[in-house]
């Protein structure tokens, strides 16, 4: 007789198979070229525990060996790798906007959007039926604010002042870094991925739109 693995292990098991999936995809997709992005998903409640990328590495060619296990304070438990820097920015949507996956992506639209609107701290999307796929939204009519945070290194500042924009604009999807990528959240890899998938369709209609009307 064959014995069954335990839940955690299965969870576990299933989880780093589907980051390993959606690095192939979206790599796939032109999101993450390079060593760009990086992709967590919640494990473990209490205590707290996250599945996540390892740093440094092509997302289209991940193995389930590259994914980390880590704690609230982002020490690593299970994996040989290190987690991003921008792993408290992980930490703070998911402590503080309930996500139970974070997505980072670096698309060009998003990054031309992002660098185009920094000035203004955001923009708008409004009146696309692409909008309806976000969740919560259930008409075009719906106006999403993206907010945009200046790029910093100091990942300790710039986790404070995302901490302060999900305060501010609390019903967002998604919040991009200027001059580098768009971070986005939902309740599971499945909402997550939409989401990413929707925002990105979004930012390349609004981006092709907006240059090239550009005088």
């Amino acid at each position: 007789m064959t014995e069954s693995l335990p839940a955690a292990a299965v969870k576990w098991d299933d989880t780093a198979r589907r980051l390993c999936e959606i690095g192939r995809e979206f790599y796939g997709r032109g999101w993450v070229y390079g060593t760009s992005g990086n992709f967590s998903a919640r494990v473990a409640d209490d205590p707290l525990r996250l599945a996540i990328t390892s740093s440094g590495l092509d997302k289209g060619a991940l193995t389930e060996a590259d994914i980390l296990e880590i704690d609230a304070e982002a020490r690593v438990l299970r994996g040989g790798g290190r987690p991003s820097a921008e792993t408290s920015l992980h930490l703070v949507l998911v402590e503080q906007a309930g996500a139970g996956a974070v997505l980072h992506t670096h698309s060009v639209w998003g990054t031309l959007l992002s660098d185009r609107h920094g000035p203004s701290r955001g923009f708008a999307l409004e009146g696309y039926e692409m909008l309806k796929g976000l969740g919560g939204v259930s008409t075009h009519e719906h106006r999403e604010w993206v907010p945009i945070l200046e790029n910093s290194q100091d990942y300790v500042a710039l986790s404070s002042t995302l901490s302060s924009l999900l305060r501010e604009h609390p019903r967002s999807h998604g919040v991009l870094l200027r001059k580098h990528g768009l971070y986005t959240w939902g309740r599971d890899l499945d909402e997550a991925r939409r989401h990413v998938e929707i925002l990105e369709f979004l930012f390349e209609a609004e981006a092709r739109s907006q240059f090239a009307s550009r005088p």
